[in-house]
């Protein structure tokens, strides 16, 4: 035992003095310096090219462009870094929001306190759902710890008294108290304060665009080669050839890139916070808008977790009075329990009642409590309360009994039934109806998810009946499974019913290994197991501290609408980064095969390496207000389908540069512009292009049905501004007259919608949103 620990607990002088010598219960993360995050941005694949270009533009004395490249290096970073510093703001105040508390006895009295405030020697309270806070040895009671967190043990250990439970375990059956032995970064684990998965994992939407622009990379990289062995076949003088090659590399780099998905990310989860939602972690948006599947516990999720009785059947022998009587006699006499609480809150006192004189609570392994209890007599027995069938088994019920139960369970009540058994002659005195009605939103959202693509199954412990009757009032249908019938694959059934903690985890990774994309709603302790396997554990507001460390989304506001919001805003993500991806392939090939196009048609490179520069700013860098954009979430869940989106881009490639190619031809051999103006009006031409593109692409639709948002019209005024000035000013580049500029213009409009019909035809045929 710690020295100075008492099975009396701590008094709160004693406690402060330890909480100032060992400090707080929780481990300090280690922090990430400034100059190392600022190194790791610049350290990148991206950033490499654009460095590579900036010390070749060293090398040849062009400081100026060299200078505008760094710029865009840093502006790259600086962004990325504003956009993470917000998100990790986020998961740190939601860190604190879910903070687990610890029953602890002080001065006497058991309190609940902050985890964080648990210090050695302090006696604690295990109770059934709760986590262990702190390293403790129990010193009275039995528990089932589950440490798979902590040890890698799949299996359940029991403990008893001298057993040692350590921090961060959950306590899956039986209650307990504890000395607690060792906290913070002493503990076995160190880990108690990162019970909050917020670990960054990359998220699918990433990882395939990336793929794309790798494999986009390697083509550009043959088309680069091509080039110069063009330029050497035709013997043009290096001069010519080293701004060819450093135009077209520039040309190839997606700048903004990983700018925009941290953007994307960070912008998606302050919509989804705004609106009552808390992600755990960035990928939790991704996940969001790929589910198919949600498992949904019943009670507290799509029911309002109320309970209350309904009705009470007593049999022969017992009254209505007696019946309750009995039952909160094996009811504990305080804590959270709904059950228990709703029991407690019906029974009134009776005459000649038992005298209660031990209490073991509900235990989900036997699926009953039971009091030990004495009679006036002296007579010793046991009062039972428990499932209908659990408690039948054991005491016998006759067919009127079970028709009864039957009954009630058909209107959607859970049925318990009440048992005494005195000198060893077990009776069933009754049965009690216990109502939870659904949320005022579940039918709603149950059908709402299904228009959107996502099949809603229920788990629950309740009894078939029950299960199936509350499932048909929130728009649940399928054929319900019991753990005692024919097993169906998960993907089958609808409701699964009579299912303990380690069935839902089971039935969670079932439906994985059948391809689903699954999340897990819940509100319990029960719920923790589920929640950390699937793919995106949701917990509801009124969820236990330990759902709510499990989960990837945690709703803070009452109802499930939160469920919904996660789904749009994570598929408006999808959408706008889908959107940005296409974009950005797109006008990698243009532009490189404009530049390879250009230089077979003049025999000289089309555009100055600080055009090109230009262009990567007011192109790329614009663009990434796309993931501003207003956008309307798809129907079905979010999947990438790689080879259609780079099929499409190539398609709308080919456009673009067909349309490019005969304004260049149109400026060379009918307007006869000097070299350096055909190089200023091929950069005029991609800049308009480059606008056509994203409205032509932005929506599925018409041009015209989704109005685009604030920020991306603001951002292609300013690119179009910035393309006249350079075109009309002289200022780096030969100056155009104003009329080709108006023309010019005007024919991108027009070509937009010629784009947007291709770009509508494209995604019909490749199943593009």
């Amino acid at each position: 035992m710690v020295p100075g620990a008492t099975a009396g607990g701590l008094t709160s002088a004693e406690a402060q003095a330890r909480l100032h010598e060992v400090g707080a219960n929780e481990v300090a993360e280690a922090q990430e310096g400034a100059a190392r995050r600022v190194l790791g941005k610049l350290w990148a694949p991206v950033p490499w090219m654009l460095e590579a270009a900036m010390l070749l533009e060293l090398w040849r004395g062009r400081f100026l462009e060299a200078g505008i490249i760094a710029a865009l290096v840093l502006f790259n970073a600086a962004v990325a870094l504003f956009q993470e510093g917000r998100a990790q703001a986020a998961l740190a105040a939601l860190k604190t929001r879910l903070a687990l508390d610890a029953s602890v006895r002080r001065d006497g009295a058991w309190t609940t306190i902050p985890a964080r405030q648990v210090v050695p020697g302090d006696l604690v309270k295990l109770s059934l759902g709760g986590v262990v806070p702190a390293d403790a040895r129990l010193v009275g009671g039995d528990i089932l710890l589950d440490q798979s967190m902590l040890t890698g043990e799949s299996a359940p250990v029991e403990a008893g008294v001298g057993a040692v439970a350590y921090a961060g375990a959950l306590v899956r059956r039986g209650e307990a108290e504890a000395i607690v032995t060792a906290t913070g970064a002493r503990t076995k684990s160190g880990r108690t304060a990162e019970l909050v998965r917020t670990a960054h994992v990359v998220g699918t939407q990433q990882t395939a665009v990336l793929g794309v622009v790798r494999n986009l990379a390697v083509f550009n990289g043959v088309v680069i080669v091509a080039l110069v062995l063009y330029a050497i076949h035709l013997g043009s003088p290096m001069a010519t050839i080293e701004p060819l090659v450093l135009t077209s590399a520039l040309a190839s780099i997606p700048v903004a890139l990983p700018a925009t998905f941290t953007m994307a990310a960070a912008l998606a989860a302050h919509a989804l916070a705004r609106r009552g939602v808390l992600p755990t972690r960035l990928s939790a948006l991704d996940e969001a808008g790929t589910m198919d599947v949600l498992c949904s516990d019943k009670t507290g999720t799509l029911t309002r977790n109320e309970l209350r009785v309904a009705h009470a059947r007593p049999f022969p022998g017992f009254d209505e009075a007696r019946l309750l009587a009995l039952a909160a006699l094996a009811s504990s006499d305080g804590g959270a329990d709904p059950v228990d609480a709703a029991i407690r809150a019906a029974a009134r006192p009776v005459e000649g009642l038992p005298e209660r004189i031990a209490f073991q609570p509900f235990d989900p392994h036997t699926r009953r409590a039971e009091a030990e209890v004495r009679d006036a007599k002296g007579e010793h027995g046991r009062v039972m309360k428990g499932a209908f069938a659990v408690i039948a088994d054991a005491a016998g019920a006759d067919a009127a009994g079970r028709r009864e139960a039957e009954l009630l369970e058909a209107e959607g009540n859970r049925v318990l039934a009440v048992a005494v058994e005195i000198q060893g002659r077990q009776q069933i005195a009754g049965l009690i109806a216990l109502a939870d009605p659904p949320r005022e939103d579940a039918a709603l959202l149950v059908g709402r998810l299904s228009e959107h693509g996502v099949r809603v199954l229920m788990l629950t412990g309740d009894a078939a009946a029950t299960a199936e009757a509350v499932a048909r009032k929130v728009g649940i249908e399928g054929p319900v499974a019991t753990p005692g019938a024919a097993k169906l694959p998960p993907q089958d059934c609808a409701v699964f019913a009579g299912v303990l903690p380690e069935d839902k985890f089971d039935l969670v990774r079932g439906l994985q290994a059948a391809g689903h994309t699954v999340g897990m709603c819940g509100d319990g302790a029960n719920d923790a197991p589920a929640l950390r396997q699937a793919h995106l554990g949701i917990a509801v507001s009124t969820a236990a501290d330990v759902a709510k460390a499990a989960a990837g989304l945690v709703l803070t506001e009452p109802g499930l609408g939160g469920v919904m919001a996660a789904i749009e805003e994570g598929r408006r993500a999808f959408r706008r980064v889908a959107t940005y991806a296409l974009n950005s392939i797109t006008k990698k090939i243009v532009t490189l095969l404009f530049i390879a196009t250009g230089f077979v048609m003049t025999g000289q490179a089309i555009l100055t390496p600080l055009l090109m520069i230009v262009l990567l700013l007011v192109g790329d860098f614009l663009a990434m207000a796309l993931a501003t954009d207003r956008v309307t979430p798809s129907r079905a869940p979010n999947v990438w389908r790689v080879d259609a989106l780079t099929a499409a881009a190539a398609a709308l490639g080919f456009a673009q540069l067909l349309f490019a190619s005969a304004v260049l031809a149109i400026g060379t051999f009918l307007l006869r512009l000097a070299p350096d103006a055909a190089a200023t009006l091929a950069f005029l031409t991609l800049v308009f292009g480059g606008q056509a593109l994203i409205y032509a692409i932005r929506t599925g639709a018409t041009v015209w049905e989704t109005p685009p948002g604030g920020w991306l019209v603001a951002a292609s005024a300013f690119d179009v501004a910035i393309g006249i000035v350079v075109a009309t000013t002289g200022w780096i580049a030969a100056p155009l007259p104003a009329a080709v500029v108006a023309v010019l213009l005007a024919a991108s409009v027009a070509f937009t919608f010629l784009l947007n019909r291709l770009r509508r035809l494209v995604g019909a045929r490749m199943a593009l949103a």
